[in-house]
This record gives C-alpha cells, structure tokens and sequence, in this order.
C-alpha cells in the first residue's frame, strides 16, 4: 500500500507542477488537450474503481486551464479518499467494467491504480516534449525528484 499511496503522492505532485507551468507559459493548445485527458481519464478510472459507469464521462474533452485546477484538486481528493479506506489485501481484487467503447474488462484494483499512475506520466512526458519545441522549459516530474 506504501508504494500506491507515494504513487499517487506522486500523480498529484507532477499535475500540479505541469498545471502550473501551462498557467505561466503561452497558451499551448496540444498540451493542454494532453494534460486535460491527463485529468480526465483519472476521473473516468475512479469512477470505474468505485463500481460507477464511466460511459458518460468524457476522455479527450478539452477544458481550460480554470477547470483543470478543479480537476486536479478533485481527482487528489478522491483517490486520496478511496485509498485510505483501501486494504492491502483489496489490491488485488478483480473489478469489472466497461471501457469507453462498451468492452467489457477485469483488472485488479493494483492494476488499474498502476495505470493511472504510468499513464499520466506518460501524457506529461509528451507535454513536456511540445514544451521544449515551444522553447518553454520542461518541468521535471520524475517520481525521483518527488522523493527527494
């Protein structure tokens, strides 16, 4: 459990630094679309992780930057929730749900949560990168650099 919860520790460090970085630099369009799926499929993964239908959420809807703060502060707040009150021995748990297709999937609760951590990290490396040929510094949000 101390390895998920640092995770997500994590997560919410590196959306706040890239949050604010797109809030102090030109208006990027790419990075921002990446940056609000970011946010996003971590609420559409929560949902599914608390045995709701994410099928009306939206996965690539753009919103600003305002509203991403929103999002961040919220997705912090309930995986910071739902992992409090999560067992180790829950981890591996298998859930069922449907994808934004309507595919039907089992993962365990480890699973997903690692996902939504690598796949953040992931759209932030790719932001970082339209940052650097936007020549706008990139914003380190390695998990190391959080642990230090």
């Amino acid at each position: 459990m101390e390895t998920i919860q640092s995770l997500f520790q994590h997560v919410h460090w590196a959306n706040q630094r890239i949050l604010e970085t797109l809030q102090n630099s030109e208006e990027h369009k790419q990075a921002n679309t990446l940056f609000s799926h970011i946010l996003h499929a971590e609420n559409v993964w929560f949902t599914r992780l608390i045995g709701k239908d994410s099928s009306h959420l939206p996965i690539w809807a753009e919103v600003s930057l305002e509203s991403c703060v929103e999002m961040v502060n919220k997705n912090h707040q309930n995986y910071s929730e739902f992992l409090s009150k999560l067992s180790h021995s829950n981890l591996d748990r298998e859930l069922s749900y449907k994808n934004s297709e309507g595919t039907k999937f089992q993962n365990t609760i480890r699973e997903i949560l690692t996902h939504v951590a690598l796949h953040g990290q992931y759209h932030r490396g790719q932001i970082n990168l339209l940052l650097r040929i936007a020549d706008i510094e990139p914003i380190n949000v390695d998990f190391i650099t959080f642990k230090r």
